[in-house]
């Protein structure tokens, strides 16, 4: 479980196809003795299990991750190359401070990015959301976006806003995305869960 608040940018220093499965090694500044081999670390919000750590020869911390085929098909883990940057962030602990929404890092789908509006140093994106998540998004909800929780500001159809203020451009990847861009995109769990209820209610 994950908060959507990102920790580490992190560097794709090689991705290998092995079959069905394309194995990943990302760089990052995390200290490479707190992180377990099992564990769950997001990556632009897709939850991967760490398969090896080690250190490289520039002092950064190399993480290894498997991608299955799953993972490539309903993510943009597939378009992922040596140097795309990642949003990343640790598993949730017991005790932490919640300060996103409750992310799961299961993604529901892709969206696309259809314009970006700089504003002084905050910036708005639009996304055209896929047609069946649509209706998990609402205004002043919480969404994740590449395993970044942002609150949408207006929605209309499948389309929906949401601004990042400065910091979040600094700690992020967010800065270098752009028109034409496609994003993973977890929609709210209370929404999933109230679209059922509701559901259930008119007797589906």
């Amino acid at each position: 479980m994950f908060t959507g608040i990102v920790s580490e940018i992190g560097e794709i220093v090689s991705t290998e196809p092995d079959g069905a499965v394309v194995r990943l090694v990302v760089a990052s500044a995390y200290d490479p003795e707190g992180i377990d081999l099992g564990a769950s670390i997001a990556c632009s919000g897709v939850c991967l299990t760490v398969t090896g750590v080690e250190i490289g020869a520039d002092g950064r911390t190399l993480t290894g991750f498997d991608l299955g085929p799953e993972t490539l098909a309903v993510t943009t883990a597939k378009d992922w190359r040596e140097g795309t940057r990642l949003n990343l962030e640790r598993a949730l602990r017991v005790g932490d401070e919640l300060g996103g929404h409750i992310v799961l890092g299961h993604v529901d789908g892709v969206a696309e990015i259809t314009a970006r509006e700089d504003a002084g140093e905050a910036v708005t994106f639009r996304f055209a959301a896929p047609a069946a998540l649509a209706k998990f998004i609402a205004v002043k909800g919480s969404v994740c976006i590449d395993g970044t929780s942002l609150t949408v500001n207006h929605v209309k159809g499948n389309a929906f806003d949401v601004t990042l203020i400065p910091h979040t451009l600094a700690v992020t990847a967010w800065g270098e995305r752009k028109k034409g861009d496609r994003v993973n995109l977890e929609v709210d769990q209370l929404a999933r869960y109230a679209a059922r209820l509701a559901e259930a209610g008119d007797g589906a």
